[in-house]
């Protein structure tokens, strides 16, 4: 994998990538206080601005060429960051080509059908990033820790008769290579949040009435799972990671670190993909020579045909 250019460290985002095969035990593994030597300040800002530029230059000619799709996955435990990552790493881009989709408690619609369904329902266009502000793992996440919400699933003999989550690790993978195959990149990106950071977090949320909107007595209730939830992490991280669809570690303590590093990666799948501006054929070269002619052939606004000012090259 090429680095990115100029003024990012040496192996950046390949640090926070997943080895390929390897078994993740979480929070050993990762820490989320890392800051891979970076400074708070002006190389914090700078980088940012960087990976926010590359961003807006790339999803430009993703648009352009109109061959492949990103789809970013974000997944996190409750405050660790998501929606100011969002925030803040696509700032720069052109919003026409990038839709946001939050996935919340499955509908009666939803749970209808296949829990991959309402998904795959919002995945993007070629030429478009779509961002998933939690994604198809809460299945593997959630559920998992709260098994009484598979009553509401109709699940068929077949995925109750077996390890229901290595089946699901199976059909992820599986749905993921799909999605590849056929042009969307997947970018999943894990923001590891410590539970000291999150409980203070919280506090913050609770003494600032701006902020209180943003936290509910359920969050402190689900810090009781919070083993619960890191095992299965550990798990999504160490089934799920796959060549064509690997998983990114973003350390969460420090959100300034969590932004450069989602601007990086995401930067960095676009440069893989390389997108170019379409290059006209001669056809459409000659159709653009002649709607050139006829645009220098109008007199300006205000100038009757005739007058010298309307000759081409006169203003």
């Amino acid at each position: 994998m090429t680095d990115l250019v100029g003024g990012w460290p040496a192996g950046f985002v390949r640090s926070m990538r997943v080895k390929p095969g390897s078994k993740v035990t979480l929070p050993q593994d990762f820490d989320p206080r890392e800051r891979f030597g970076l400074r708070k300040g002006e190389d914090a800002t700078r980088l940012l601005q960087q990976g926010i530029g590359l961003l807006a230059e790339y999803q430009d000619r993703l648009a352009a060429q109109q061959t492949s799709a990103v789809l970013v996955v974000l997944q996190g435990i409750d405050a660790a960051g998501k929606d100011s990552t969002i925030r803040h790493v696509m700032r720069g881009v052109n919003p026409q080509g990038v839709q946001v989709s939050s996935f919340k408690v499955p509908s009666e619609e939803e749970l209808a059908h296949d829990y991959l369904w309402r998904h795959a329902r919002r995945l993007p266009a070629r030429g478009n990033i779509a961002i998933f502000n939690r994604s198809h793992y809460e299945e593997v996440l959630v559920v998992r820790v709260h098994p009484d919400n598979l009553a509401r699933e109709v699940l068929s003999a077949h995925s109750v008769s077996q390890d229901l989550w290595s089946l699901r690790y199976r059909q992820i993978n599986h749905w993921e290579r799909y999605l590849t195959d056929n042009g969307i990149r997947v970018v999943k990106l894990f923001l590891n949040l410590s539970k000291e950071e999150q409980r203070a977090r919280f506090l913050r949320r609770i003494d600032r009435r701006e902020k209180n909107w943003k936290f509910s007595a359920s969050d402190v209730r689900e810090r009781q799972y919070w083993d619960d939830y890191q095992l299965a992490y550990s798990d999504v991280l160490t089934h799920t990671n796959t060549d064509w669809a690997p998983w990114y570690v973003l350390p969460a303590d420090h959100k300034w670190v969590t932004r450069i590093c989602a601007a990086a990666v995401i930067a960095q799948t676009l440069i893989e993909i390389d997108p170019h501006y379409p290059v006209p054929d001669p056809a459409e070269q000659r159709e653009l020579a002649r709607a050139r002619a006829e645009l220098e052939a109008e007199p300006p606004h205000g100038v009757r045909a005739g007058h010298p000012a309307a000759k081409p090259g006169k203003k």
